[in-house]
């Protein structure tokens, strides 16, 4: 089982920077539709990813029919969004067998309205009260979402329990 974290022709690279972080702290892979709306030299980009960049498995495609014929099963692809009309703890990612993508909007416009309306019942969302904004912050959205897949996953793979012997903080200490 392959989790994706999708971002739709993302804009500001310090939010793909920290989704990238998340990406190397939970084995997700991240997938980077275009246009891009920064250089992936970005300061600001590598900056927001610390030293995880060589973490991280990214897949770049040329745009969303190019992306979409990489999916297997496209049963398995959710889109993150407010105008989703499940949570985002409605569905089951807990199948082995199967690779889970969620694909979230551009910062500003989020989907194409065409593609949301083509896979409405795999649209989902994080309750907010619109009211007061118009959306909720693209990193902080994914790690929501991913850490939702990876604790119906029992969270295959990670370390449940901190173990200090290999505390990466003692690096920033000298």
């Amino acid at each position: 089982m392959t989790n994706h974290i999708v971002l739709f022709e993302p804009l500001m690279p310090a939010n793909t920077g920290n989704i990238a972080r998340t990406c190397a702290g939970t084995d997700t892979v991240l997938d980077l539709i275009k246009p891009l709306g920064f250089s992936v030299d970005d300061k600001h980009l590598k900056r927001a990813g610390l030293d995880y960049w060589d973490k991280v498995q990214i897949n770049y495609h040329d745009n969303l029919p190019a992306f979409l014929k990489t999916v297997p099963n496209q049963q398995q692809m959710f889109l993150v969004s407010k105008f989703g009309k499940y949570t985002y703890t409605d569905h089951d990612y807990s199948n082995p067998n199967q690779d889970y993508y969620f694909v979230f909007g551009k910062e500003t416009t989020g989907l194409p309205e065409k593609f949301e309306q083509k896979y409405a019942e795999q649209a989902v969302r994080i309750p907010q009260d619109d009211s007061h904004i118009r959306a909720l912050n693209l990193s902080n959205t994914c790690a929501i979402v991913i850490y939702e897949a990876l604790r119906q996953q029992q969270f295959n793979g990670l370390a449940k329990i901190h173990n200090y012997q290999h505390d990466k903080l003692k690096d920033f200490k000298k």
